[in-house]
């Protein structure tokens, strides 16, 4: 084998990893530190692995490396990672129950429109209604496609449990549920009930990180400037529709804003303890 590069951010490479797998590239990685990790491929695949690296370097966090994982992750993806397995379903076993507990309903109600005699009944029972404080938050668990699903699963699950780690599950659960009632009532009052997603809580995860590693850069940080600045410029885009899909832009806005009002109300009190 041959070695065609190194990375510093162990989930992208993964991703990265992962997304070389469904190409038809078999990847080894040997970990140099606790988040250092060398790139080896065959010698037969060395010349389609490096255009597909030099694009991985481009941009490490494009969604085709997120969606990846997930559709490659329980089959039979394993690599060495300190010495532990990698294998996405033993660690998504491992994760906080409110986390899986998100992740299985959110694919629970999109299965369930492929399978309920009337769809749409059933999608007006779930959308946003001033009057069922239910509603209030079920938009969260809406999705209307696949990648929709599964962009906003793999931020949720990856930022969801370094929060989950560094500040505990109180701060998930406060996140979720303040933020969800805020992105959805934004988008309610600025534009109509026609939304679903996960992603403005999705945003307030992102804020909540944002802040916490900027004012917190001695401890672990929680998310990086690169992740941010896409996550940011998405968003961005989303505003001014020029995006193939359309999108929940006022949620996505008040989902960081209130992520990042969560984070700065929280960090005195984690200064100070």
């Amino acid at each position: 084998m041959i070695l065609l590069g190194q990375h510093s951010e162990p989930r992208a490479l993964q991703g990265a990893a992962d997304y070389f797998k469904s190409q038809g590239i078999k990847v080894k990685l040997t970990y140099l530190d606790n988040r250092t990790a060398q790139v080896w491929v065959s010698e037969h695949d060395a010349e389609r692995a490096t255009l597909l690296w030099q694009e991985f370097l481009s941009n490490p966090y494009h969604e085709r490396y997120l969606a990846a994982s997930w559709q490659t992750g329980d089959t039979q993806v394993k690599f060495n990672y300190m010495g532990k397995d990698l294998n996405l379903a033993k660690r998504f076993v491992g994760l906080h129950w409110f986390l899986k507990l998100t992740f299985i309903v959110c694919i629970s109600v999109f299965a369930s429109f492929f399978l309920v005699q009337n769809p749409q009944s059933w999608l007006d029972k779930l959308l946003f209604n001033p009057a069922e404080p239910l509603s209030w938050l079920t938009p969260a668990i809406i999705h209307f496609g696949a990648l929709h699903l599964i962009f906003n699963l793999s931020w949720w699950l990856y930022l969801g449990n370094k929060i989950v780690k560094q500040a505990g599950s109180s701060s998930l659960f406060l996140l979720f549920f303040v933020s969800a009632l805020v992105s959805n009532w934004a988008q309610y009052l600025l534009v109509d009930n026609r939304f679903g997603g996960l992603s403005g809580v999705v945003y307030a995860l992102l804020g909540f990180a944002w802040i916490y590693s900027t004012k917190l850069p001695e401890e672990k940080q929680l998310i990086t400037k690169p992740i941010v600045g896409f996550m940011l410029v998405w968003m961005v885009l989303g505003f001014a529709d020029v995006l193939f899909i359309s999108m929940a832009n006022w949620a996505h806005l008040f989902g960081l804003l209130s992520g990042m009002a969560i984070a700065a109300l929280q960090l005195p009190k984690t200064n100070n303890g």
